[in-house]
């Protein structure tokens, strides 16, 4: 008997690519830079976060979507680093797609926005599986989780268009080698930009400033994305 064969993952995300690429094309038109940034949980995203919007605030309006399974506490922070911010519950999901993106885009309202940051859910595996949107995609890599971490999750390297390595303050304390885990980012994706920061100390964040900075200009141009 001849069986019918459905490629589930395969409609899902070719359905999600649609959207996602219906969403940004929109994005782009309103003048509004979408930034995904993904981590793991713990690598410094909401401290990141904080220091860019007390960095940019005075040049940019800036607005922020918090994505977590539950709680609001991000949110809360955010919004006390002075960005407009709303937290958007997964409801058991380790990741947001394009439409769950749609949804916080809406409640927050994009108005007067020039950059708005999704913190997408805490996890190295599944949201650099699904397109959100997003102008680019961002992740950080904090000094704790050990420089082989190209090597173990490929994929969510490979989405990226910046690495940010943070907590480098405290690489005398760890076996990190950073020279290594930017030539494996690097094999990964040779288009990759890396920025080795300290969120807390600030070192090294007036580069990803700059390169934020450039990246909300040239969205706001006009021509294709």
């Amino acid at each position: 008997m001849a069986y019918k064969v459905i490629e589930i993952k395969a409609s899902v995300f070719a359905d999600n690519n649609r959207q996602a690429e219906a969403l940004r094309r929109g994005l782009k038109e309103q003048g509004v830079f979408l930034l995904n940034l993904m981590s793991s949980p713990g690598s410094g995203k909401t401290t990141l976060l904080r220091s860019t919007i007390g960095a940019l605030k005075g040049e940019m309006d800036i607005a922020v979507m918090e994505a977590d399974i539950d709680s609001d506490v991000d949110a809360a922070a955010v919004e006390a680093a002075g960005a407009r911010a709303i937290q958007l519950h997964t409801g058991g999901m380790c990741h947001l797609d394009a439409e769950m993106t749609r949804q916080g885009l809406e409640a927050l309202g994009t108005e007067k926005a020039d950059l708005v940051v999704l913190e997408n859910v805490g996890n190295l595996v599944c949201p650099a599986e699904f397109d959100t949107g997003a102008a680019k995609n961002a992740m950080i890599l904090s000094v704790p989780e050990g420089d082989d971490k190209p090597l173990k999750y490929p994929l969510m390297f490979s989405v990226c268009d910046v690495l940010l390595i943070n907590k480098t303050d405290v690489l005398p304390y760890f076996d990190f080698d950073l020279e290594a885990c930017c030539r494996r980012a690097l094999e990964r994706n040779p288009k990759l930009r890396i920025f080795p920061v300290s969120a807390r100390t600030g070192q090294g964040m007036d580069a990803w400033y700059d390169w934020l900075r450039d990246q909300v200009r040239d969205w706001k141009c006009k021509g294709e994305f």
